[in-house]
Protein backbone atom coordinates (compact mmCIF):
# COMPACT_ATOMS: atom_id res chain seq x y z
CA UNK A 1 0.00 0.00 0.00
CA UNK A 2 1.25 3.74 -0.54
CA UNK A 3 2.14 5.85 1.79
CA UNK A 4 1.06 9.51 2.72
CA UNK A 5 3.40 11.97 4.09
CA UNK A 6 2.68 15.66 5.58
CA UNK A 7 6.04 17.51 4.23
CA UNK A 8 6.45 20.59 6.29
CA UNK A 9 9.29 23.38 5.14
CA UNK A 10 10.65 26.69 6.88
CA UNK A 11 12.72 29.32 6.75
CA UNK A 12 14.72 31.92 4.90
CA UNK A 13 13.48 32.38 1.85
CA UNK A 14 15.30 32.35 -2.08
CA UNK A 15 15.24 31.10 -5.08
CA UNK A 16 15.46 27.47 -6.49
CA UNK A 17 14.05 26.22 -2.77
CA UNK A 18 11.20 24.78 -4.29
CA UNK A 19 13.13 23.16 -7.99
CA UNK A 20 16.17 21.82 -5.52
CA UNK A 21 13.25 19.88 -3.31
CA UNK A 22 10.97 18.86 -5.61
CA UNK A 23 14.03 17.44 -8.00
CA UNK A 24 14.46 15.21 -5.00
CA UNK A 25 10.78 14.08 -4.73
CA UNK A 26 10.82 13.17 -8.70
CA UNK A 27 13.63 11.17 -8.39
CA UNK A 28 11.66 9.08 -5.79
CA UNK A 29 8.41 9.13 -8.21
CA UNK A 30 6.58 11.22 -5.57
CA UNK A 31 2.59 12.15 -5.95
CA UNK A 32 2.01 15.61 -4.90
CA UNK A 33 -2.12 15.35 -3.44
CA UNK A 34 -1.48 18.94 -1.84
CA UNK A 35 0.59 21.97 -1.96
CA UNK A 36 0.47 25.35 -0.45
CA UNK A 37 3.23 28.34 0.82
CA UNK A 38 3.49 31.05 2.08
CA UNK A 39 5.94 33.97 2.48
CA UNK A 40 6.09 36.27 5.34
CA UNK A 41 8.98 38.98 5.61
CA UNK A 42 11.30 36.54 3.62
CA UNK A 43 10.41 33.71 5.43
CA UNK A 44 8.82 30.74 3.72
CA UNK A 45 6.03 28.15 4.87
CA UNK A 46 5.93 25.76 2.68
CA UNK A 47 3.59 23.00 2.85
CA UNK A 48 3.19 18.98 0.74
CA UNK A 49 0.72 15.95 0.98
CA UNK A 50 2.63 13.43 -1.22
CA UNK A 51 2.22 9.86 -2.06
CA UNK A 52 5.23 7.33 -1.93
CA UNK A 53 4.75 4.43 -4.34
CA UNK A 54 3.65 1.48 -3.14
CA UNK A 55 7.10 -0.57 -1.75
CA UNK A 56 9.05 2.40 -1.35
CA UNK A 57 10.08 3.39 1.71
CA UNK A 58 10.81 7.33 3.39
CA UNK A 59 13.93 6.56 4.80
CA UNK A 60 16.48 7.28 2.07
CA UNK A 61 14.08 9.81 0.66
CA UNK A 62 14.00 11.52 3.76
CA UNK A 63 17.62 11.53 4.18
CA UNK A 64 18.28 13.33 0.91
CA UNK A 65 15.89 15.81 1.80
CA UNK A 66 17.34 17.03 5.19
CA UNK A 67 20.70 16.67 3.28
CA UNK A 68 19.55 19.23 1.13
CA UNK A 69 17.58 21.12 3.81
CA UNK A 70 20.60 21.46 5.75
CA UNK A 71 22.63 23.14 2.69
CA UNK A 72 20.14 25.39 2.52
CA UNK A 73 19.39 26.14 5.86
CA UNK A 74 15.81 25.15 6.06
CA UNK A 75 13.66 23.10 8.70
CA UNK A 76 11.88 20.12 7.48
CA UNK A 77 9.35 17.92 9.48
CA UNK A 78 7.62 14.61 8.03
CA UNK A 79 3.64 13.68 9.45
CA UNK A 80 2.42 10.18 8.33
CA UNK A 81 -1.51 10.74 7.39
CA UNK A 82 -3.36 7.26 7.50
CA UNK A 83 -5.36 6.68 4.77
CA UNK A 84 -8.57 7.02 7.04
CA UNK A 85 -7.52 10.51 7.92
CA UNK A 86 -6.70 11.70 4.23
CA UNK A 87 -10.06 9.78 2.85
CA UNK A 88 -12.13 12.23 5.72
CA UNK A 89 -9.80 15.21 4.40
CA UNK A 90 -11.06 14.26 0.57
CA UNK A 91 -14.73 14.21 1.70
CA UNK A 92 -14.50 17.32 3.31
CA UNK A 93 -13.95 19.33 -0.10
CA UNK A 94 -17.79 19.96 -0.53
CA UNK A 95 -18.21 22.10 2.71
CA UNK A 96 -18.91 25.53 2.88
CA UNK A 97 -16.66 28.30 1.85
CA UNK A 98 -16.50 31.64 2.54
CA UNK A 99 -14.42 34.51 2.25
CA UNK A 100 -14.10 37.41 5.28
CA UNK A 101 -12.29 40.11 4.14
CA UNK A 102 -11.16 42.79 7.06
CA UNK A 103 -10.13 46.42 6.22
CA UNK A 104 -9.22 49.08 7.66
CA UNK A 105 -6.73 51.75 8.61
CA UNK A 106 -4.84 48.95 10.33
CA UNK A 107 -5.44 45.40 10.82
CA UNK A 108 -4.70 44.73 14.88
CA UNK A 109 -4.03 41.70 16.82
CA UNK A 110 -7.46 42.64 18.49
CA UNK A 111 -9.33 43.31 15.62
CA UNK A 112 -8.06 39.74 14.10
CA UNK A 113 -8.63 38.10 17.58
CA UNK A 114 -12.43 39.31 17.77
CA UNK A 115 -12.83 37.70 14.29
CA UNK A 116 -11.50 34.51 14.74
CA UNK A 117 -13.16 34.04 17.46
CA UNK A 118 -16.50 34.80 15.85
CA UNK A 119 -15.27 31.87 13.16
CA UNK A 120 -14.65 29.59 15.36
CA UNK A 121 -18.13 29.83 17.53
CA UNK A 122 -19.88 29.19 14.37
CA UNK A 123 -17.59 26.26 13.69
CA UNK A 124 -15.40 27.10 10.75
CA UNK A 125 -11.84 27.18 10.10
CA UNK A 126 -9.71 29.59 8.82
CA UNK A 127 -7.74 27.58 5.60
CA UNK A 128 -6.08 30.51 4.22
CA UNK A 129 -5.04 34.63 5.56
CA UNK A 130 -3.89 36.60 2.57
CA UNK A 131 -2.78 40.04 3.00
CA UNK A 132 -4.29 42.29 -0.15
CA UNK A 133 -3.42 45.51 0.93
CA UNK A 134 0.45 46.94 0.11
CA UNK A 135 3.48 47.10 2.28
CA UNK A 136 3.69 50.18 4.42
CA UNK A 137 6.45 52.35 5.54
CA UNK A 138 6.25 52.77 9.48
CA UNK A 139 6.51 56.59 9.01
CA UNK A 140 3.59 56.57 6.82
CA UNK A 141 0.98 58.54 8.13
CA UNK A 142 -1.81 55.89 9.46
CA UNK A 143 -4.62 58.40 8.15
CA UNK A 144 -3.07 57.87 4.96
CA UNK A 145 -2.89 54.23 4.89
CA UNK A 146 -5.11 51.43 3.85
CA UNK A 147 -5.06 47.84 5.45
CA UNK A 148 -6.59 45.00 4.10
CA UNK A 149 -6.10 40.89 5.31
CA UNK A 150 -8.72 38.34 3.24
CA UNK A 151 -9.43 35.01 5.32
CA UNK A 152 -10.88 31.63 3.11
CA UNK A 153 -12.79 29.45 6.11
CA UNK A 154 -14.75 26.22 5.57
CA UNK A 155 -16.62 24.22 7.32
CA UNK A 156 -20.29 23.22 8.13
CA UNK A 157 -21.71 27.08 8.94
CA UNK A 158 -24.08 27.32 11.87
CA UNK A 159 -25.93 30.05 10.90
CA UNK A 160 -24.48 31.86 8.04
CA UNK A 161 -27.18 35.30 8.50
CA UNK A 162 -26.25 34.98 12.76
CA UNK A 163 -22.45 35.13 11.58
CA UNK A 164 -22.83 37.92 9.43
CA UNK A 165 -24.62 39.68 11.71
CA UNK A 166 -22.15 38.77 14.41
CA UNK A 167 -19.46 40.58 12.12
CA UNK A 168 -21.55 43.48 11.53
CA UNK A 169 -21.94 44.11 15.50
CA UNK A 170 -18.21 44.15 15.83
CA UNK A 171 -17.87 46.45 12.87
CA UNK A 172 -19.65 49.26 15.85
CA UNK A 173 -17.16 48.36 18.44
CA UNK A 174 -13.61 48.27 16.63
CA UNK A 175 -12.41 50.62 13.75
CA UNK A 176 -13.02 48.24 11.30
CA UNK A 177 -15.06 46.96 8.03
CA UNK A 178 -15.75 43.16 7.63
CA UNK A 179 -17.25 41.39 4.82
CA UNK A 180 -19.02 37.85 4.53
CA UNK A 181 -19.41 36.87 1.13
CA UNK A 182 -19.83 33.49 0.77
CA UNK A 183 -17.32 31.75 -2.33
CA UNK A 184 -18.65 30.78 -5.50
CA UNK A 185 -18.02 31.23 -9.01
CA UNK A 186 -19.07 34.97 -8.68
CA UNK A 187 -17.25 36.14 -5.87
CA UNK A 188 -14.06 37.09 -8.63
CA UNK A 189 -16.26 37.02 -11.37
CA UNK A 190 -18.87 40.33 -10.59
CA UNK A 191 -18.89 42.63 -14.01
CA UNK A 192 -21.44 45.72 -13.54
CA UNK A 193 -20.95 48.02 -10.27
CA UNK A 194 -24.04 50.86 -9.96
CA UNK A 195 -23.60 53.43 -7.82
CA UNK A 196 -25.83 55.96 -5.87
CA UNK A 197 -24.52 59.55 -6.54
CA UNK A 198 -25.06 62.17 -3.72
CA UNK A 199 -22.80 61.07 -1.02
CA UNK A 200 -21.37 57.92 -2.39
CA UNK A 201 -19.44 59.23 -6.14
CA UNK A 202 -19.80 62.41 -4.99
CA UNK A 203 -19.51 64.21 -1.05
CA UNK A 204 -22.41 65.88 -1.06
CA UNK A 205 -26.21 66.14 -1.49
CA UNK A 206 -26.58 68.26 -4.57
CA UNK A 207 -30.09 68.93 -3.41
CA UNK A 208 -29.08 70.51 0.14
CA UNK A 209 -26.31 72.81 -2.16
CA UNK A 210 -29.01 73.90 -4.45
CA UNK A 211 -31.64 74.53 -1.45
CA UNK A 212 -28.66 76.98 0.23
CA UNK A 213 -28.48 78.82 -3.01
CA UNK A 214 -32.25 79.43 -3.16
CA UNK A 215 -31.78 80.43 0.59
CA UNK A 216 -34.04 77.49 2.00
CA UNK A 217 -31.17 74.95 2.49
CA UNK A 218 -32.16 74.26 6.72
CA UNK A 219 -36.01 73.01 5.20
CA UNK A 220 -34.42 71.22 2.51
CA UNK A 221 -31.71 69.45 4.96
CA UNK A 222 -34.31 68.85 7.70
CA UNK A 223 -36.15 66.94 4.78
CA UNK A 224 -33.45 65.04 3.39
CA UNK A 225 -31.44 63.94 6.76
CA UNK A 226 -35.41 62.37 7.75
CA UNK A 227 -36.01 61.22 4.57
CA UNK A 228 -32.13 58.95 4.26
CA UNK A 229 -32.64 57.84 7.44
CA UNK A 230 -36.18 56.14 6.17
CA UNK A 231 -38.10 58.07 8.02
CA UNK A 232 -40.34 59.40 5.44
CA UNK A 233 -41.22 58.06 1.90
CA UNK A 234 -39.00 59.41 -0.88
CA UNK A 235 -41.04 60.50 -3.26
CA UNK A 236 -43.12 62.49 -1.26
CA UNK A 237 -40.17 64.18 0.42
CA UNK A 238 -38.14 64.78 -2.94
CA UNK A 239 -41.17 66.54 -4.13
CA UNK A 240 -41.47 68.34 -1.25
CA UNK A 241 -37.57 69.31 -1.12
CA UNK A 242 -37.70 70.16 -5.16
CA UNK A 243 -40.67 71.67 -5.07
CA UNK A 244 -38.59 74.65 -2.53
CA UNK A 245 -36.28 75.29 -5.18
CA UNK A 246 -38.94 77.22 -6.83
CA UNK A 247 -37.48 80.58 -9.13
CA UNK A 248 -33.69 79.38 -8.61
CA UNK A 249 -31.88 80.86 -11.61
CA UNK A 250 -30.83 77.71 -13.99
CA UNK A 251 -27.73 79.99 -13.83
CA UNK A 252 -26.75 78.88 -10.42
CA UNK A 253 -26.56 75.17 -11.43
CA UNK A 254 -23.12 75.96 -12.42
CA UNK A 255 -21.99 76.82 -8.85
CA UNK A 256 -22.70 73.27 -7.96
CA UNK A 257 -21.32 71.11 -10.21
CA UNK A 258 -18.13 72.99 -9.90
CA UNK A 259 -17.76 72.95 -6.44
CA UNK A 260 -18.85 69.37 -5.43
CA UNK A 261 -15.89 66.92 -4.67
CA UNK A 262 -15.71 63.38 -5.89
CA UNK A 263 -15.13 61.49 -2.61
CA UNK A 264 -11.90 59.64 -1.52
CA UNK A 265 -11.15 56.85 -3.80
CA UNK A 266 -13.96 57.13 -6.82
CA UNK A 267 -11.27 57.91 -9.53
CA UNK A 268 -8.75 54.77 -8.59
CA UNK A 269 -11.71 52.64 -7.90
CA UNK A 270 -13.92 53.63 -11.55
CA UNK A 271 -10.18 53.67 -13.46
CA UNK A 272 -9.12 50.35 -12.35
CA UNK A 273 -12.76 48.95 -12.68
CA UNK A 274 -12.49 50.14 -16.42
CA UNK A 275 -9.07 48.18 -17.19
CA UNK A 276 -10.81 45.10 -15.96
CA UNK A 277 -13.79 45.18 -18.24
CA UNK A 278 -16.42 46.28 -15.82
CA UNK A 279 -19.46 48.16 -16.44
CA UNK A 280 -20.45 50.88 -14.56
CA UNK A 281 -23.50 52.73 -13.47
CA UNK A 282 -25.15 55.59 -11.80
CA UNK A 283 -28.71 55.06 -10.39
CA UNK A 284 -29.51 57.79 -8.69
CA UNK A 285 -32.15 59.71 -7.01
CA UNK A 286 -30.33 62.91 -7.62
CA UNK A 287 -30.21 64.99 -10.79
CA UNK A 288 -28.83 64.30 -14.53
CA UNK A 289 -27.00 67.70 -14.92
CA UNK A 290 -24.53 66.32 -11.96
CA UNK A 291 -24.78 63.05 -13.31
CA UNK A 292 -23.90 63.99 -16.76
CA UNK A 293 -20.46 65.53 -15.74
CA UNK A 294 -19.60 62.75 -13.78
CA UNK A 295 -20.03 60.44 -16.76
CA UNK A 296 -17.99 62.18 -19.00
CA UNK A 297 -15.19 62.58 -16.28
CA UNK A 298 -15.19 58.92 -14.98
CA UNK A 299 -16.33 57.53 -18.20
CA UNK A 300 -19.56 56.35 -16.08
CA UNK A 301 -21.45 53.86 -19.23
CA UNK A 302 -24.85 54.13 -17.80
CA UNK A 303 -26.67 57.23 -16.03
CA UNK A 304 -30.14 57.51 -14.57
CA UNK A 305 -31.00 60.15 -12.52
CA UNK A 306 -33.72 63.36 -12.22
CA UNK A 307 -34.51 65.23 -14.78
CA UNK A 308 -34.81 68.83 -12.80
CA UNK A 309 -37.45 70.81 -14.80
CA UNK A 310 -36.20 74.21 -16.05
CA UNK A 311 -38.34 76.96 -17.71
CA UNK A 312 -37.49 80.57 -18.86
CA UNK A 313 -34.38 79.79 -17.03
CA UNK A 314 -35.43 79.02 -13.73
CA UNK A 315 -36.35 76.30 -11.32
CA UNK A 316 -40.03 75.38 -11.88
CA UNK A 317 -40.09 73.19 -8.76
CA UNK A 318 -40.46 69.87 -10.34
CA UNK A 319 -38.63 67.43 -12.22
CA UNK A 320 -39.57 65.88 -16.08
CA UNK A 321 -40.44 62.39 -15.90
CA UNK A 322 -40.68 59.25 -13.63
CA UNK A 323 -39.08 60.10 -10.25
CA UNK A 324 -35.80 57.77 -9.71
CA UNK A 325 -36.95 56.08 -6.13
CA UNK A 326 -35.58 52.99 -4.58
CA UNK A 327 -38.05 50.99 -6.26
CA UNK A 328 -37.06 52.37 -9.94
CA UNK A 329 -33.27 52.00 -8.65
CA UNK A 330 -34.18 47.99 -8.64
CA UNK A 331 -35.76 47.79 -11.66
CA UNK A 332 -32.90 49.67 -13.53
CA UNK A 333 -30.46 47.68 -11.96
CA UNK A 334 -32.13 44.09 -12.92
CA UNK A 335 -32.66 45.87 -16.43
CA UNK A 336 -28.86 47.09 -17.32
CA UNK A 337 -28.00 43.50 -16.13
CA UNK A 338 -30.64 41.41 -18.64
CA UNK A 339 -28.87 44.12 -21.20
CA UNK A 340 -25.15 43.03 -20.65
CA UNK A 341 -26.15 39.52 -20.08
CA UNK A 342 -25.44 39.20 -16.57
CA UNK A 343 -26.80 37.34 -13.47
CA UNK A 344 -27.57 39.91 -10.71
CA UNK A 345 -25.01 37.35 -8.73
CA UNK A 346 -22.29 38.98 -11.10
CA UNK A 347 -23.25 42.61 -10.50
CA UNK A 348 -22.49 45.18 -7.07
CA UNK A 349 -24.65 48.34 -5.70
CA UNK A 350 -23.13 50.81 -3.86
CA UNK A 351 -24.85 53.14 -1.48
CA UNK A 352 -25.69 54.94 1.42
CA UNK A 353 -29.34 55.66 2.02
CA UNK A 354 -32.52 54.24 2.81
CA UNK A 355 -33.73 54.30 -0.95
CA UNK A 356 -30.50 52.41 -2.18
CA UNK A 357 -31.71 49.71 0.19
CA UNK A 358 -33.76 47.78 -3.03
CA UNK A 359 -30.79 47.82 -5.27
CA UNK A 360 -28.45 46.77 -2.91
CA UNK A 361 -30.59 44.18 -1.66
CA UNK A 362 -30.94 42.40 -4.95
CA UNK A 363 -27.42 42.46 -6.43
CA UNK A 364 -25.10 39.71 -5.47
CA UNK A 365 -22.78 41.84 -3.59
CA UNK A 366 -24.34 44.98 -1.64
CA UNK A 367 -22.22 47.67 -0.13
CA UNK A 368 -23.47 50.16 2.25
CA UNK A 369 -21.09 52.88 1.68
CA UNK A 370 -19.95 55.39 4.75
CA UNK A 371 -23.88 54.82 5.36
CA UNK A 372 -26.86 55.40 7.98
CA UNK A 373 -27.46 53.44 10.54
CA UNK A 374 -30.56 51.63 9.25
CA UNK A 375 -28.38 51.36 6.07
CA UNK A 376 -25.71 49.67 7.84
CA UNK A 377 -27.53 47.33 9.60
CA UNK A 378 -29.62 45.82 7.18
CA UNK A 379 -27.13 46.08 4.17
CA UNK A 380 -25.30 42.81 3.34
CA UNK A 381 -22.22 44.25 3.54
CA UNK A 382 -20.68 48.02 4.34
CA UNK A 383 -17.39 50.33 4.44
CA UNK A 384 -17.11 52.76 6.55
CA UNK A 385 -13.62 53.27 7.64
CA UNK A 386 -12.17 53.69 3.82
CA UNK A 387 -12.36 55.74 0.73
CA UNK A 388 -14.67 53.88 -2.47
CA UNK A 389 -11.59 51.88 -3.83
CA UNK A 390 -11.75 49.73 -0.73
CA UNK A 391 -14.82 47.97 -3.01
CA UNK A 392 -11.62 46.53 -4.56
CA UNK A 393 -10.74 44.35 -1.64
CA UNK A 394 -14.25 42.85 -2.10
CA UNK A 395 -13.49 41.55 -5.32
CA UNK A 396 -10.10 40.43 -4.47
CA UNK A 397 -8.02 42.82 -6.30
CA UNK A 398 -4.38 43.38 -4.26
CA UNK A 399 -2.53 47.04 -4.14
CA UNK A 400 -0.01 45.37 -5.76
CA UNK A 401 -2.20 44.49 -9.12
CA UNK A 402 -3.14 48.07 -9.47
CA UNK A 403 0.02 50.46 -7.99
CA UNK A 404 3.53 51.12 -10.31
Amino acid sequence: MTKIYLINISGQDKPGLTSSLTSILSAYDVRILDIGQAVIHDTLALGMLVELPSGTELSPLKKDLLLRAHDLDLTIRFQLITHGAFAEWVSKQGKDRFLITLLGRMITAEQLSRVSAIIARHGLNIDRIERLSGRKSLAQSKADTRACIQLSVSGAATSPDRMRADLMELTHELPLDVAFQRESIYTRNRRLVAFDMDSTLIQAEVIDELAKLAGVGEQVTAITESAMRGELDFKQSFTKRVSLLRGLPESRLREVIDCVPLTDGAERLITTLKSLGFKTAILSGGFNFVGRRLQEQLGIDYLHSNELEIADGVVTGSVSGAIVDGARKAELLQEIAAKEGLSLDQVIAVGDGANDLPMLNIAGLGIAFHAKPLVRQTAQHAISTLGLDGILYLIGVRDRETEG
